[in-house]
């Protein structure tokens, strides 16, 4: 991991272009690439056209990652398993509804919340500030899962162009957020989208079908994406009807 004083340090107007040498070209090497004081939504903007997202505890700098290699999901190599599928149906039978971009100022502070083996969360109030900002904007949204009138679960993400970038998901009820996510997938083949960025690899986003990438293939993708047509969010929204259809 670079140094504290090796990072470059980002200043409100200065491109996430100029970072390019910064990039890992090592999969033993992980760590921020850049650091900066505070940031807006250009900045954030400028920094997912890049392949860069930020990444940070509380009382740190934030700090501006781009990992290789880097962790993707297929929309055609999601794996729904039969014991979500079977959830997924009786929830259905129990009046489940999915929604999108109705309450995303909830679903972010959802995603805020600690979970029980975290002391703290990134999703600082600056970072929620200026998510929230994006949204206003139509670069973010969220995808919400109720129970019984009750936010069971949900996720938001960044999109630009067709590329989705995912940030990050939350469950009150066991599997909400898979749910979210499998309702995601299922709109998104369905309008146009081919591919998620998860950012880091883990085991849990290997059991959902998420594989990783070579950064610069990443890179080279999502600037593809990005400069096809936006995707639909305001006029086709969620609905659990997706579901419905793919029981």
């Amino acid at each position: 991991m670079k140094s504290a004083q090796s990072l470059a340090w980002i200043k409100p107007g200065i491109s996430f272009s100029s970072l390019k040498d910064n990039f890992y070209d090592s999969e033993t090497d992980r760590g921020p690439i850049a650091a900066s004081q505070s940031l807006n939504m250009a900045m954030l903007l400028d920094a997912y056209r890049e392949g860069i997202f930020p990444w940070s505890a509380a009382f740190q700098p934030i700090l501006w990652w781009s990992p290789n290699p880097r962790m993707i999901l297929r929309c055609d190599e999601f794996k729904q398993s039969r014991s979500l599928g079977k959830r997924i149906r009786g929830d259905l039978n129990q009046g489940l509804k999915i929604t999108s971009d109705t309450v995303f100022d909830k679903v972010i502070a959802a995603c805020s919340e600690p979970r029980s083996n975290q002391d703290g969360t990134w999703i600082t109030p600056q970072i929620m500030k200026t998510y929230c900002e994006l949204h206003n904007n139509g670069f973010a949204h969220s995808v919400e899962v109720w129970g019984n009138g009750d936010l069971i679960g949900g996720l938001y993400l960044v999109s630009i162009g067709a590329m989705v970038f995912g940030e990050s998901m939350f469950s009150k009820r066991t599997d909400a957020s898979k749910i979210a996510l499998n309702a995601l997938v299922i709109w998104l083949k369905n309008n146009g989208g081919h591919m998620i960025d998860c950012q880091q690899e883990t085991r849990h986003l290997s059991n959902l079908g998420g594989r990783a990438i070579v950064a610069s293939d990443f890179r080279r993708i999502s600037k593809n994406l990005m400069q096809s047509q936006s995707l639909p969010w305001k006029n086709n929204p969620l609905s659990e009807k997706l579901l419905k259809i793919s029981k």
